[in-house]
């Protein structure tokens, strides 16, 4: 009996995998071993990115709120602590955009938390 090939099945898996790589440098986008890994490392740099991006947000959100208490003579970890302890429940996110964007509602918070 011949040997049976699905070859629209690995052809298909080869366009897939050139398709992502599109755009890469040299052999990269073109050979499909060589795109193989470059897509698997991609991937893999991709997912733990994703995950990465939100302790990054978080550290650029904690800097401009201690740029914005500095300000009225305070630190960000002394803000935060008289914050939770007057039981003022914003997010980091939120006072970071105070600060940035509307001082004057940020400098209400610092009022009131003094």
């Amino acid at each position: 009996m011949p040997r049976s090939v699905n070859s629209v099945a690995s052809r298909a898996r080869k366009k897939k995998v050139l398709k992502q790589t599109k755009g890469n440098f040299g052999s990269r986008k073109n050979v499909f071993t060589v795109a193989k890994n470059t897509l698997d490392k991609a991937l893999g740099y991709s997912y733990r990115d994703r995950k990465k991006k939100k302790g990054e947000f978080r550290s650029l959100w904690i800097q401009r709120i201690n740029a914005g208490v500095r300000q009225y003579d305070m630190s960000y970890s002394e803000f935060m602590g008289k914050l939770d302890k007057k039981g003022i429940e914003l997010n980091r996110k939120t006072l970071a955009d105070l600060a940035m964007n509307h001082p004057e509602a940020f400098k209400a918070v610092v009022d009131k938390v003094k």
